[in-house]
């Protein structure tokens, strides 16, 4: 890097960035897939911080591959059936993961949807490492109609209660435009009890720095 500030506009500055700090590891539970990831949540957010130039950011979600993330992405995988030929979206993608889970089992096309522009740049380099097409949108799909009858992954999204408030909207939408809904979550603070149907479950290795256990016992359900 410069000694100028990142430009999350900038695609070569937002790349560099990302390779800079991060190393290609694979997630413990889909050790098919490698993601440019962080080690350590500390630095990288505080990196994140000054390269920016603000304070007080989120923690950069697209450098960890997160519980939901992860066992979404091996159901799929595990699954192929579900994805074979199906258009599908993956809200909130960070890292890109779930999206290049669903196009290694043969989704297509498959877009994946982050506000954050790191995010974006992040699953474009992963989605390339891996070998598999995956178009990215900087759009927040949480305000938009529903498509019809895609595949909709949702992994890690109810740990804000307005956030899982929108997401919710978005999936009832999406089950009355025909698609077939597929969540990944460890019961998180704002997990809707009640509403979706769990189909597998896993025992996730995730870091302690961001969660608290080691093993985060995670689930795949169905909307």
């Amino acid at each position: 890097m410069t000694d100028s500030k990142l430009d999350p506009s900038d695609r070569r500055d937002t790349e560099r960035f990302i390779l800079a700090n991060t190393k290609p590891l694979a997630p413990p539970l889909v050790p098919e897939i490698t993601l440019r990831l962080a080690e350590e949540s500390l630095p990288i957010w505080q990196k994140t911080e000054d390269e920016l130039g603000e304070m007080n950011l989120p923690p950069p979600f697209w450098a960890f591959a997160w519980a939901g993330g992860q066992a979404v992405s091996r159901y799929l995988l595990d699954h192929r059936e579900i994805c074979e030929g199906r258009a599908a979206i993956d809200l909130g993608t960070g890292s890109g993961l779930s999206a290049i889970a669903a196009a290694k089992a043969g989704a297509g096309p498959v877009l994946a949807a982050d506000i954050d522009r790191l995010a974006l740049a992040a699953c474009t380099l992963n989605a390339d490492a891996n070998g598999v097409k995956v178009e990215t949108t900087g759009t927040d799909l949480l305000g938009a109609p529903a498509p019809t009858e895609a595949l909709v992954i949702v992994g890690d999204l109810f740990y804000e209660r307005e956030l899982a408030d929108r997401v919710m909207r978005y999936i009832d939408d999406a089950k009355d435009r025909g698609c077939a809904i597929y969540i990944g979550d460890p019961r998180r603070s704002y997990f809707p009890e009640g509403r979706f149907t769990p189909l597998a479950e896993y025992q996730v290795p995730v870091t302690r720095e961001l969660e608290d256990f080691e093993i985060k016992r995670t689930t795949v359900w169905r909307a």
